[in-house]
């Protein structure tokens, strides 16, 4: 069984893996009249991590709007899935550490 840490890891993980879909969407459609951006409330992250939800998916503000009313920077999305794969490497990385170790004192408990 995976403890406190492994599971807000494997949580935040799944955080990541729903941001990467958003953002797909986001360069999906980003030719598409009046789609507007979305993104992941990582506000509501930190309320959702307690209860084990994701977070919502929500519309961004403040964003330029073309004249066909789509609001896609691809430059924008680019350097958020960059930023995301980074994250969630690092997250990985951290669950796996966090694995062995587990693995690690089951081995050193066990008779020889």
């Amino acid at each position: 069984m995976l403890d406190a840490i492994a599971l807000r890891l494997a949580h935040y993980m799944n955080v990541l893996a729903l941001r990467q879909k958003v953002v797909a969407s986001n360069i999906a459609n980003a030719d598409t009249p009046g789609y507007r951006t979305k993104d992941v409330d990582f506000r509501h992250e930190f309320l959702s991590v307690a209860e084990g939800h994701l977070p919502a998916v929500v519309e961004v503000e403040g964003l330029p709007v073309k004249n066909d009313g789509n609001n896609v920077s691809l430059e924008r999305e680019a350097r958020l899935l960059a930023e995301n794969a980074l994250r969630y490497n690092v997250a990985a990385e951290l669950l796996r550490l966090e694995i062995r170790a587990v693995r690690n004192a089951i081995q050193e408990g066990r008779a020889p």
